[in-house]
């Protein structure tokens, strides 16, 4: 059954499914709301938009390059010149071989796939390693990179008692935490890791605030 939190939690618990035995407690939390910015808007900047100058140099290569081998080709014949071969042999095999031809499916369907990739590259904002903060200027953008989040998220949650090692990983969404606990109960330790680390979210100052999900279980026997 949910359970909502004190306020200062600023999270919501949602159910966390059947009871756990006492090696392992684990918490699903949904992020709270999208602080506003400073303009009054509700901070949802959206993503940083990648420049992707790799595959726009790629394509720019390509298109002059090619280009350039055509206006040369065209050039010579105007002056009376043949044909490049391998322009005279594309156009009779274009010529003679069906639609319906293996190689000419080939082509067609890698030609199809590089445009779908070119699409894909211009519609998405990529950076997904990069975190949007909320705007402290109007004029000025921040961002945080996902390792740094859950290096900060990590090294607060050492600060817990009874936290012997924890594991983050953080993605945009989510930041999934996973705890070892040598001494102390773990509901306790989880309950200290939920308010702990619902503030160091808060405190990261990011547009979309992650999810949080919190597993604290025991170090496993040896031997």
């Amino acid at each position: 059954m949910s359970e909502p939190q004190g306020p200062e939690t600023g999270v919501v618990e949602k159910s966390a499914g059947p009871a756990l035995d006492q090696s392992a407690s684990a918490a699903d939390y949904d992020p709270p709301p999208a602080a506003p910015g400073p303009d009054g808007r509700d901070g949802r900047d959206g993503r940083f938009w990648s420049v992707r100058r790799v595959p726009a140099g790629i394509v720019a290569l390509l298109l002059v390059l090619g280009a350039g081998v055509f206006l040369y080709d065209i050039a010579a014949v105007r002056v009376h010149q043949p044909a490049m071969h391998w322009r005279r042999a594309l156009a009779h095999q274009l010529a003679q071989r069906p639609l319906d031809d293996i190689w000419v499916l080939v082509g067609a369907g890698v030609a199809t796939l590089l445009g779908l990739w070119l699409i894909a590259l211009a519609v998405t904002p990529g950076l997904r390693n990069l975190l949007p903060m909320r705007r402290g200027h109007p004029d000025v953008r921040a961002g945080l990179q996902r390792a740094a989040a859950a290096q900060v998220l990590r090294d607060r949650a050492m600060e817990v008692s009874g936290v012997r090692s924890v594991r983050v990983r953080m993605r945009r969404r989510k930041a999934d935490v996973r705890a070892v606990a040598h001494f102390r109960e773990l509901d306790e330790v989880r309950a200290d890791l939920d308010l702990t680390l619902a503030a160091a979210v808060r405190g990261l100052g990011l547009v979309r605030p992650p999810a949080l999900s919190v597993h604290v279980a025991r170090p496993g026997r040896r031997g």
